[in-house]
């Protein structure tokens, strides 16, 4: 999917729709007032106050009409600017303008610009006639706060799209409509993997039998493999004393993500937003010897953060998440070879989940920022040259991209490129020199000397929550066979007849530790073959007199017709096998 933003004409003609989508809606509604109409990666939007006049989505055909009749008429359009009190005699009947103006500082060069009978202030650019906007669609409405303040004003926010021609368009809708199917929200709902509530909160989502299912093999799978490579597993509070994070660095660095810290008996915890503060603490529990090092500590750790309502996007990004998170302590000499061990890993896991369209990148400081980063010069250009260095040796190619490290240290991020959507990371490796010097780690050393052990931060799975999300839109919850809430579904022909020899054959399945579920309603067969489909069970077995009779079953795995006859023993192989060797079919 295209990215609107990165692209200069496309920008331009999306930020002139937004205006021309304004007029639209001046011509229907004239009391509208409008507050901004940025160009985002999708498209655009405006952010419209129509006082009692609520949008919903049929409206937006109205809206286009009138867009399309506008951009006919072909009317230029030409920029002006203005002095502040032009600018504030203008727009004076319009207070989010005016807040606009009031907010600007006095270097700036006010502007605005007039297509026929609609003036709007904006710093441009814009194309050169309403008449170039031609192939353009309105997606969606929903409320935004102005400002984004929950205190202000409930306003509407339009969202739309504008291509320089009708094939580029049609095809942006076939992959918007194609993002729709594979939405993990919608898929998770229809599948009842997980919910939310308000009256629970906003960014809390609760995992339902079925996804916690599959949530528990996640764990079960990464936990599994960690283990084979010598990780430690511990528990760790979802609370922390706030004299943790400020020895940390966190309190200084990252508390405008945390949820406010609460006072209890005259101290104030937190809800704690990483981990790596608690391993540090396991860490300096006691004493270490060269010889204890690599140590390796994982957990997969409750975590929440105070991310903004309009970033929360059902389990892919929450205010509760569960990270797959692991430090090792290591010496200087170790830091090689440990970090190789962490990208092995991270490439086994995709093979298994068959991802293969990723890239990495090495993250690094600004070094101008000031505020973000632990201001330690020499540090940073220690642990950004080491990492540079382990990942030439090692060969991954990767790009470099500023500003994007930990507060302590540079760090390694595997990115995926989903199905649908922009890409994001997944998978992290990250180098600190930084947090064991301020939790005064130590171990001692061949030589009797007491030094500072150096920390890999890493995440394979990311947070659970956001990998499920990932593996749900990639499959279309067509989930391979060992990670499927319900792996086989029964369905006796006749529930008089073949319920006996149903019964029989899931509790043999069930015995070889198989997810079985069986369908005894008295519906027709063809009724439940096709709601076994649309649930999108693996293995379906149809049981009927000749199955019976022979101690067989009959199968189909889902999304072929074909049907497969067998015994119990070598199905209970097949599947068994697939589920070893994570296959997606038998």
């Amino acid at each position: 999917m295209i990215n609107i933003k990165e692209n200069e004409s496309l920008s331009v003609l999306n930020h002139s729709c937004a205006h021309l989508m304004a007029q639209a809606i001046k011509h229907l509604y004239p009391n509208a007032k409008f507050w901004v109409g940025p160009v985002i990666e999708e498209g655009f939007y405006y952010d419209v106050d129509l006082g009692n006049d609520v949008l919903k989505e049929e409206d937006l055909e109205t809206i286009e009409k009138e867009m399309k009749k506008i951009s006919k008429d072909g009317k230029r359009i030409v920029r002006k600017e203005l002095t502040r009190s032009e600018a504030l005699s203008m727009f004076s009947d319009d207070p989010y303008k005016i807040d606009l103006i009031n907010n600007m500082d006095d270097s700036t060069i006010i502007s605005c610009y007039t297509q026929g009978d609609f003036t709007d202030l904006c710093r441009g650019p814009h194309v050169e006639t309403v008449k170039m906007i031609k192939y353009f669609k309105l997606l969606k409405v929903s409320g935004a706060y102005f400002k984004g303040d929950s205190k202000n004003k409930m306003l509407q926010r339009i969202y739309g799209i504008c291509f320089e021609n009708e094939e580029d368009l049609n095809e942006h809708l076939k992959i918007l409509e194609e993002a729709k199917l594979r939405d993990h929200r919608k898929i998770g709902k229809e599948l009842e993997l997980f919910m939310s509530d308000d009256l629970v909160g906003r960014g809390l989502p609760m995992f339902l039998p079925n996804g916690y299912i599959v949530w528990q093999e996640l764990e079960n799978y990464i936990k599994e493999k960690e283990g084979k490579l010598g990780y430690l597993h511990v528990m760790t509070p979802c609370v922390g004393n706030v004299e943790l994070y400020k020895t940390s660095g966190h309190w200084d660095h990252y508390k405008g993500n945390m949820f406010p810290a609460m006072e209890v008996d005259g101290e104030s915890f937190v809800l704690r937003p990483m981990n790596c503060p608690h391993h540090m603490m396991i860490y300096a529990n006691k004493l270490h010897s060269y010889k204890d090092l690599p140590i390796r500590i994982g957990e997969i750790a409750h975590d929440f953060r105070y991310e903004s309502s309009g970033a929360l996007k059902g389990i892919e990004r929450g205010r509760h998440f569960c990270q797959n998170d692991a430090h090792l302590f290591v010496t200087k000499e170790q830091i090689k070879s440990e970090f190789k061990n962490v990208v092995d890993l991270i490439f086994d896991v995709y093979k298994d989940f068959n991802i293969t369209d990723y890239r990495c990148v090495l993250s690094l400081r600004d070094p101008n920022d000031k505020e973000k980063y632990h201001p330690d010069d020499e540090m940073w250009d220690k642990a950004e040259n080491n990492l540079r260095e382990v990942l030439d040796d090692i060969g991954i190619e990767y790009t470099e991209e500023i500003g994007e490290a930990a507060f302590y240290g540079p760090k390694l991020d595997v990115n995926v490129k989903p199905a649908i959507g922009a890409e994001y990371t997944l998978s992290t490796c990250q180098l600190d020199f930084c947090l064991p010097a301020k939790f005064d780690l130590k171990y001692v050393d061949s030589d009797g000397e007491k030094k500072t052990p150096v920390v890999l931060h890493r995440a394979i799975l990311g947070s659970l929550d956001r990998f499920m999300a990932y593996i749900i839109e990639e499959t279309k919850g067509a989930f391979p066979l060992w990670l499927a809430p319900v792996q086989v579904n029964i369905i006796p022909v006749n529930s008089e007849y073949h319920l006996e020899y149903a019964k029989e054959i899931k509790e043999l399945l069930e015995n070889n530790n198989i997810r079985v579920n069986l369908d005894d309603r008295d519906e027709k067969l063809s009724y439940k073959m096709r709601e076994s489909q649309t649930k999108k069970i693996p293995i379906t077995l149809i049981l009927g007199d000749k199955e019976k009779e022979s101690k067989t079953i009959s199968y189909r795995v889902f999304g072929n017709n074909e049907t497969l006859s067998v015994d119990t023993t070598e199905f209970i192989k097949r599947v068994n096998e697939c589920i070893k060797d994570k296959s997606k079919n038998i």
